[in-house]
């Protein structure tokens, strides 16, 4: 089991320790159900009313805390508790699933693959023609990479996850259970004679370098040309990404939200969950779109939408608001 003392954890956040207890420190829990050989987090000031009920004996707190830790328990304070949060489950975080030999003998390579020194390969895993996967990427069982795709280093590939022909994924990437990278686009046209026609989608997807992609998402190739994931975006579970759409770098999509054909969203856009939006919409710089929010239309840069067709927040409140008062006023 791994311990570490407070000062030992404090040597990795480069906090200031206020306080001070002689608990080693065993675990990392929520503040309801901590122990005192267990640290915490107090991330924001609403939860510091919690602390006193908490058998916690360390807390990592933002510097501006109010609180005193109390007897035989101390705090460590950090600019932001968040970010710090990230570093102790990383002291904490147990083992990755071994691999006892590199390439599983029930892992099907084709032979002109090129796979880098230290990649590793799960059972029952297919790795197609003219593939190319780069130095200590890792491939976990039943994961099946189609031909002339290209992996960078340092990827993580989850389990049963398909990753279609001539497809792009960059550098320390991780992409997490059952994602399917470069599925067909849905592109039918309706025709007199022969019912709904299928468009074919000859194009691809590129993926650039630290990009996550949630369990169960989905990102389709371009119909032609490709569908681009810039640096650093961050994709969570069961998102819909559709053919040509373009995401420039450190993107977020929350889960169940959705990009129709065509969508280009500029840099550090965040998606709320259940968000969808139009196809061949544009979505400028920083723009948020607010949970369960339809967009149908252009977004300028650095706009708060909300509701459904999505309007600017503080719009959205207002109608709201008016909503409430007129239901109100007519029950009286």
């Amino acid at each position: 089991m791994k311990s570490y003392s407070i000062e030992e954890i404090n040597d990795v956040l480069k906090g200031d320790i206020s306080g001070n207890t002689s608990h080693k420190i065993t675990a990392a829990e929520q503040l309801e159900v901590a122990t005192e050989n267990e640290i915490s987090f107090i991330g924001n000031k609403k939860y510091e009313k919690l602390w006193i009920s908490s058998k916690a004996s360390v807390a990592v707190v933002n510097e501006d805390i109010s609180i005193e830790p109390g007897e035989n328990r101390a705090f460590i304070k950090v600019k932001n508790a968040d970010l710090a949060m990230s570093q102790i489950l990383e002291l904490f975080a147990p083992p990755l699933p071994v691999f006892h030999v590199d390439i599983h003998p029930t892992a099907v390579v084709d032979a002109t693959a090129i796979i880098g020194a230290g990649t590793k390969i799960g059972a029952g895993s297919y790795i197609g023609p003219k593939v190319q996967i780069g130095e200590n990427t890792t491939i976990y069982p039943n994961t099946t990479i189609l031909d002339e795709c290209t992996i960078g280093k340092n990827t993580v590939i989850w389990s049963g996850t398909v990753v279609r022909e001539r497809c792009f994924i960059g550098n320390n990437c991780i992409i997490h259970p059952n994602a399917t990278i470069g599925a067909d686009g849905f592109g039918f046209r309706p025709c007199a004679e022969r019912g709904l026609v299928k468009i074919p989608q000859i194009g691809n997807v590129i993926i650039g370098n630290n990009v996550e992609i949630g369990a169960n998402s989905c990102i389709d190739r371009g119909k032609f040309s490709s569908t681009v994931l810039g640096d650093g975006c961050k994709i969570d579970n069961l998102v819909q990404i559709g053919h040509n759409s373009k995401l420039g770098k450190f993107c977020i999509m929350a889960g169940n939200s959705g990009l129709a054909g065509s969508v280009t969203l500029g840099n550090g856009v965040i998606i709320g969950g259940s968000a969808s939006i139009k196809d061949h919409t544009t979505i400028g710089d920083g723009a948020v779109i607010g949970a369960g929010s339809g967009v149908t239309c252009d977004i300028p840069a650095g706009k708060t939408m909300l509701g459904y067709p999505a309007v600017e927040a503080r719009d959205a409140l207002k109608q709201w608001a008016i909503l409430k008062r007129l239901v109100s006023e007519s029950k009286k």
